[in-house]
């Protein structure tokens, strides 16, 4: 979610919080990663971190610095993966995680309004996913009919995302004083006068086959294949944009030495190389620019 960090445009306040750090090998055990340092090492003297990711890109992400970074800056990486959103801030909070990797600043700040128990800090932008308004059957945003279907995602920091998109490409209209985050309450008669569909952000791409379009989540867009089995009617820009992805801990971690190295081995020039190389545009290192795949599907 590499550049200045603290200074990039869209820094929001649980930005900076402070890198964390993670947990050693116990999970239940007390204190802070640096004073767990002795007896969270393996036999190789490598301190080991556990973090949960989605699987697409943030996984893989994590994978290559496990096996390629990693033990040269003392560090083990135990990758645990989940399909959907709801889970891991959860098991980071419940001490199951020591960090994990998967969302946004809007995101983490709607999960601590609704979970007030919960003390966790975003530490720093390394990627954005941009989001994508995807189709099986238009061509482009003019063929869409009037009256389309169009699913986004349902939570609602990724329903505002999507929704201002929409926008943004003359698809609907918004209610003057929408803000950043719209709701469906915002969405005004458009052009094309398209119904809004909430759908959960994993199960889109597979919606997709129902719905005239929808707005889909980058990590999900790239597990379906969707960059190359549907076609890119529209795509969000890196200018100013809010939704970036880093690494968040639990606050009382913040500062830990661990993180601190594992949040710039993800913002080292080999994994940004990495995401430019395997994603193209879709995968954006913070400071990057996003472009829209080149195919689409194919005869």
């Amino acid at each position: 979610m590499t550049g200045d960090r603290a200074g990039a445009p869209w820094g929001r306040a649980l930005r900076g919080a402070g890198a964390a750090a993670l947990a050693a090998a116990v999970l239940a055990a007390c204190g802070s990663p640096s004073e767990r340092a002795g007896e969270g090492t393996d036999d190789e003297g490598l301190t080991a971190l556990r973090v949960g990711a989605t699987p697409t890109p943030h996984a893989e992400i994590l994978r290559f610095v496990e096996e390629n970074l990693a033990a040269d800056a003392g560090l083990r990486l135990e990758i645990v993966e989940y399909t959907d959103y709801n889970q891991p801030n959860a098991a980071l909070a419940e001490g199951e995680l020591d960090a994990n990797y998967y969302q946004t600043v809007p995101f983490l700040e709607e999960y601590l309004a609704g979970n007030t128990d919960a003390d966790l800090s975003y530490v720093s932008d390394v990627h954005l996913e941009a989001f994508g308004v995807y189709s099986e059957d238009a061509a482009d945003l003019e063929d869409l009919p009037r009256g389309a279907e169009i699913g986004v995602p349902n939570d609602t920091s990724n329903l505002g995302r999507a929704l201002r998109l929409l926008a943004d490409s003359g698809v609907i209209s918004l209610a003057e004083g929408a803000g950043g985050s719209p709701a469906l309450d915002d969405v005004e008669d458009g052009p094309l006068g398209v119904e809004i569909t909430p759908v959960e952000a994993a199960q889109l791409p597979r919606s997709l086959q129902d719905l005239d379009a929808a707005v889909v989540n980058g990590n999900y867009a790239l597990e379906a294949d969707l960059p190359e089995t549907a076609n890119a009617l529209a795509w969000e820009g890196t200018e100013n944009n809010p939704y970036a992805n880093g690494l968040v801990v639990r606050s009382e971690d913040a500062g830990a030495e661990d993180i601190v190295r594992l949040d710039e081995l993800l913002h080292s020039p080999r994994v940004r190389d990495f995401m430019e190389e395997r994603w193209q545009g879709i995968v954006i290192p913070v400071g990057g620019e996003a472009s829209p795949p080149a195919s689409g599907p194919s005869d």
